[in-house]
């Protein structure tokens, strides 16, 4: 009888696995507003600061738009807030571009509390194809308070 041993063949690849996207060279980014001391870049960039804040309270968004269609399977997004109790909504959509028009990915609520709860982070195992641009919007205080919108940080694989 012939034999050959095979490797086992893994599914799924765990986060650490995965190879972030280079958002800076893939896409281009719009934005409603940001605080000159932490720019988007901080954000969407290992290494380029601790992320993201708008420059005015209110709701948010980030619009990526990439140069060519993506195919996506993972996306992180953290949130951090240390100063401020309040509790966030965001809503994360893509979209074929065109006349496709946005899809939800996830509408999510988080309450942050600096006594306890300051850090937001969650992954997304997705199957998309074909996406041309993906959206954030972050309603930062859903009580309509003064409060900012942040990301520490928004990878995608």
């Amino acid at each position: 009888m012939k034999k050959r041993i095979i490797e086992p063949r893994e599914t799924e690849t765990s986060p650490e696995q995965d190879a972030w996207l280079n958002v800076e060279e893939l896409a281009q980014v719009e934005l409603q507003s940001e605080d000159p001391a932490h720019p988007i870049e901080a954000a969407l960039i290992p290494g380029k600061g601790d992320g993201w804040r708008a420059d005015a309270s209110g709701p948010q968004t980030i619009r990526l738009l990439f140069h060519e269609p993506q195919a996506l399977r993972h996306i992180q997004l953290c949130f951090q807030e240390a100063e401020i109790e309040r509790t966030q909504e965001f809503v994360l959509r893509w979209s074929k571009g065109g006349e496709s028009g946005y899809n939800d990915i996830v509408r999510q609520q988080w309450n942050f509390s600096p006594s306890g709860n300051t850090t937001q982070t969650e992954d997304y195992r997705v199957t998309l194809s074909d996406v041309r641009a993906l959206e954030l919007q972050i309603i930062p205080d859903i009580s309509k308070g003064g409060a900012r919108a942040t990301l520490a940080h928004w990878r995608m694989a």
